[in-house]
């Protein structure tokens, strides 16, 4: 019997690329003085192409970005400060996200979340959203010193949560850093599918294309 789901956060709890989109274009708006001589849309686009999907750190984003469009009056460092004190007022969740936490919770299953990135910056976006209290677990790779797709970060979580890996779940949009990790780790992997990856199906346990599938896909185990 499953005990435990464990989840990614950017791209799986947290739709990243609207929530991209919504604070490129605040962005845009408080430094309307420096950029307004770049198209709001063209500005976008090459912020999620040197992005790469949060894979390219954010210090190489802005000076590209100051570089190539001649920003003048305004260094690469203000863009960047403004991108980890703002972006969490821009989060958007997927849909039924609060569904799909409030149903495992009621079937007393345990939950956490394993997420790269900076401790502080990952913890504001999950506040922000408004389901830290879901979770009795939450690591993050700089404050745990290693990272997703490392098995190590799994089992650490794993252990923190007092089951086994047999006993848990993990759910991530990447076909790599969290459904091949998982499954290295011991895990049952499932995938939220995401159109910006591919991936062979069927390394995945489970695939799902809505958060609020999870709970059938629990039933459907349940009853085997």
């Amino acid at each position: 019997m499953m005990k435990a789901v464990l989840f990614d956060l950017d791209g799986t709890l947290l739709d990243r690329d609207q929530s991209v989109h919504r604070f490129i274009v605040s962005q845009y708006d408080r430094f309307s003085n420096y950029l307004d001589h770049i198209p709001v849309d063209t500005y976008l686009t090459r912020f999620v192409e040197l992005d790469c999907r949060g894979y390219t750190g954010k210090d190489m984003v802005y000076s590209k970005l100051v570089k190539e469009f001649n920003i003048p009056g305004c260094n690469w460092e203000s863009l960047y400060d403004d991108y980890f004190t703002n972006f969490h007022v821009h989060c958007v969740p997927f849909p039924n996200l609060i569904r799909m936490l409030e149903n495992l919770k009621r079937n007393s299953l345990i939950l956490g979340v394993i997420t790269n990135g900076y401790h502080d910056f990952q913890l504001k976006n999950i506040k922000a959203l408004e389901i830290k209290h879901y979770f009795d677990v939450i690591l993050v790779s700089e404050t745990e010193g290693i990272k997703k797709p490392n098995p190590e970060i799994f089992k650490r979580a794993i252990d923190q949560l007092g089951v086994s890996t047999e006993e848990s779940i993990f759910v991530g949009d990447h076909p790599e850093n969290d459904i091949a990790a998982a499954k290295s780790a011991g895990m049952t992997a499932i995938w939220k599918k995401d159109e910006g990856w591919s991936m062979d199906e069927t390394k995945a346990d489970f695939i799902i294309d809505d958060l609020l599938e999870l709970c059938s896909i629990f039933e459907e185990m349940d009853a085997k």
